[in-house]
């Protein structure tokens, strides 16, 4: 799976999981203010990502996390470590 591909996974995932339009999920975009997530919804994020992409993942991963740029960094890492 191409870094890009792995984007537009994780968009539509998002887009659907949390009920938003797609086009919200901008690279620059703050992920928590434009999915409106609490600590509840990271629990959700870190299901999610465990489900679609087969790996683990805690709420410490999300320190330091604030834009879907930065997510997508984060998922591309862990999943080329996973390899």
């Amino acid at each position: 799976m191409t870094d890009q591909e792995i984007i537009e996974k994780i968009r539509v995932t998002l887009a659907e999981e949390f009920e938003v339009d797609i086009d919200v999920i901008q690279s620059e975009a703050p992920l928590m203010q434009t999915l409106e997530l609490d600590s509840l919804d990271l629990v959700d994020m870190v299901v999610l990502v465990e489900q679609n992409f087969g790996f683990n993942m805690t709420g410490q991963d999300f320190v330091g996390i604030k834009t879907f740029q930065d997510f997508y960094d984060l998922v591309i890492t862990r999943m080329q470590e996973a390899k």
